[in-house]
């Protein structure tokens, strides 16, 4: 095959399989929680300087879980048992399936599949085309936070938390069992992934550091209280709240803490965006804080009318994130100032996509909401 036929084939091949890309694809995708495997909150490019709203997709139920963007497409679960795939142009539906439960958890897009958990115990796998099921995988309880994934040789291998205190390790291709972590406790959040490990807390107050190659603990780091959200990582350390009003900075080579930010007797359930220099996260105190990431030390915090259970996503100078105030705010980075906010009148618990100069959420009100230039 000469040069030229082969470039019609690959032209011809990604026509006909544009979803058959990797999870970090270039283009400005957000094809998961929180952009990417190590769950920093950080997305490429830029916002428009002022939002509106170009479209709306109503759910029967309300809209916890976070959306996925990939190429045309946005991908969300719903509280009412269903996984949606939208038009990122107008919010059409393309498709839906229908899992046993309400989908509280984020899809993960990879190799033109959607993985993504429900709480009726199924992490489920499905065409990003079509949403035709490919495989399913029982744990022994509801699935919350999103999963993850890894390479490992040839293989493609999803990570995801259960209720059921383990973390499981499951082939991407098959659904097979790799490996299965136990905790003593509930698993909440994502696991971040990065150096050949993966770190997460749970319910049990731990910080739990795993080998990605055989799902063999590293660490085990006391975090003091419950750890309801996911952990960001980044240059050896990771960050994150708990129950218990303290927002922590953890040394991973060393196993212990590198900081501990503590403003009022709020919890954290936000999981945090983490850049070169800062920190933001949202408190049940009402607050989006940003602390230097060295050390920790306060910069600005942002009010809101109700609790920040949203994750915030920097995109350039702009943080987004949604409050329980029923509220999506665009905030400086630099000053911690509002720049642009829609009221939407029901709490977002839902955490932002930022990719391609568009914003997408979930509310509790069932919708799910899509801003850029009008």
């Amino acid at each position: 095959m000469n040069l030229f036929n082969s470039a019609r084939y690959i032209v011809l091949w990604l026509m006909l399989c544009p979803w058959c890309v990797k999870a970090a694809a270039p283009g400005g995708d957000w094809p998961m929680f929180r952009g990417g495997p190590a769950l920093t909150g950080v997305a490429a490019g830029q916002l428009p300087d002022r939002l509106a709203l170009l479209w709306t997709f109503k759910t029967t139920g309300p809209v916890k879980s976070s959306p996925a963007i990939v190429q045309d497409r946005v991908f969300i679960g719903s509280d009412d048992g269903n996984i949606y795939a939208l038009r990122l142009a107008d919010g059409t539906k393309v498709w839906a399936y229908k899992t046993g439960e309400g989908v509280e958890s984020s899809p993960l897009i990879l190799d033109g599949n959607v993985f993504v958990g429900s709480s009726d115990a199924f992490l489920y796998a499905l065409e990003a085309g079509t949403g035709k099921l490919v495989w399913k995988y029982e744990t022994g309880d509801k699935i919350l936070g999103a999963p993850n994934w890894i390479k490992a040789g040839a293989k493609t291998l999803v990570l995801v938390g259960s209720y059921d205190n383990k973390l499981h390790c499951v082939d991407a291709a098959t659904g097979r069992s790799n490996w299965v972590y136990e905790t003593s406790n509930y698993i909440n959040g994502s696991p971040a992934v990065a150096n050949d490990q993966t770190a997460f807390g749970g319910c049990d107050g731990l910080l739990h550091v795993v080998s990605l190659a055989d799902g063999k603990q590293i660490k085990e780091v006391e975090a003091g209280a419950y750890i309801a959200a996911s952990v960001a990582l980044a240059d050896e350390r990771a960050y994150f709240g708990q129950y218990e009003n303290q927002f922590l900075c953890i040394d991973l080579k060393e196993g212990k803490k590198a900081w501990t930010f503590q403003d009022r007797n709020f919890p954290y359930f936000s999981s945090p965006a983490v850049t070169k220099e800062v920190v933001v996260f949202g408190g049940r105190d009402k607050l989006l804080h940003c602390v230097k990431r060295e050390n920790g030390q306060p910069l600005w915090s942002f009010p809101t009318r109700g609790k920040v259970d949203s994750s915030p996503v920097v995109c350039g100078n702009q943080v987004v994130v949604g409050s329980d105030d029923g509220r999506l705010y665009v905030v400086s980075l630099d000053q911690g100032k509002e720049r642009w906010s829609y009221e939407i009148g029901q709490p977002i618990g839902s955490s932002p996509a930022v990719a391609r100069g568009r914003v997408v959420v979930g509310s509790d009100d069932g919708n799910v909401y899509c801003f850029g230039e009008k």
